[in-house]
């Protein structure tokens, strides 16, 4: 089995400071504090090439510009996952179809979509955290016959906080070989389904369905305690650190390095990742 390979110092691979002009195409709200926001450039083209796990900063003159993974990609679009949690999300939120924004990218490395092909993939994610890895999880079922059994393990506070609940429900679960399961750390009496903590639920699912950790990648997105407890899961099932592939796209703010904000154990986010091994950060002193 070869071993995961991921592309580092890719930083400056768009031009960092100049954005584009881009149009609001579709908003759709995924919860009560998340929306997808779709866009184009104005003569109706995808804003720049990018590939699964790479970033665009997104900006709404004159408030302020943030961060976001693309989500999915088109030939004519670019789309992100914007969920509300300060002042420059809120006006974010605020847009409308037709509204212009800047856009500039892309940013950062990308996951390592090639050198998994022919393993088993497992995505773990909590909350807003399956945004950044849908853009993986959409190349493998578009390039089905590139990688194995493909099984999704997400969990969220409550079913109102689910993200691309058509997906989870309608769409994935409905590919050849894919397996998707899905937690509440909160039941209601809307929700039928496990009500289990995203560490515990991925431990059930191993041994439900009897997983091997055998040509398995594992990816890994979502925040600090998910990030802890999966992780002390995914060393006790036996996955090697190797095999844990995580995004640490959230730290990210300037993307060119300049701010310091992504900074961890004498390594900026921006300029090195977002895209690690848990081998690569295994000597990092974080919190997460």
């Amino acid at each position: 089995m070869s071993k995961i390979g991921i592309f580092h110092g890719c930083a400056h691979l768009c031009e960092p400071y100049v954005p584009q002009v881009c149009r609001v195409v579709r908003i759709e709200s995924q919860t009560r504090d998340v929306k997808s926001i779709r866009l184009q450039t104005l003569d109706g083209a995808r804003p720049f090439d990018v590939l699964p796990g790479q970033l665009g900063m997104l900006s709404v003159p004159p408030f302020g510009e943030c961060m976001f993974a693309a989500t999915s990609f088109g030939d004519d679009y670019v789309e992100m996952a914007v969920k509300r949690v300060g002042f420059v999300t809120e006006r974010i939120h605020e847009l409308g179809e037709g509204d212009q924004v800047g856009l500039r990218g892309p940013y950062g490395n990308w996951f390592p979509y090639e050198s998994c092909r022919g393993r088993d993939m497992l995505f773990v994610s909590g909350g807003i955290g399956l945004a950044p890895v849908r853009s993986f999880i959409r190349h493998c079922l578009d390039h089905r016959d590139d990688y194995g059994r493909i099984d999704i393990v997400y969990s969220a506070s409550s079913k109102a906080d689910l993200v691309y609940l058509d997906e989870l429900t309608n769409d994935w679960p409905n590919r050849p070989d894919t397996h998707v399961h899905v937690s509440v750390y909160h039941g209601s009496d809307d929700w039928d389904g496990p009500v289990s903590y995203t560490a515990p639920y991925l431990e059930q699912v191993f041994r439900d369905n009897g997983l091997s950790t055998e040509n398995r990648a594992v990816v890994l997105c979502g925040g600090p305690s998910l990030f802890r407890t999966c992780r002390a899961t995914l060393s006790e099932l036996g996955v090697s650190p190797a095999d844990i592939i995580t995004t640490l796209e959230a730290r990210m703010k300037c993307g060119v390095g300049k701010c310091g904000r992504c900074n961890i154990g004498g390594r900026f986010i921006c300029l090195d990742g977002p895209v690690f091994t848990e081998e690569e950060l295994a000597s990092v002193a974080r919190d997460f």
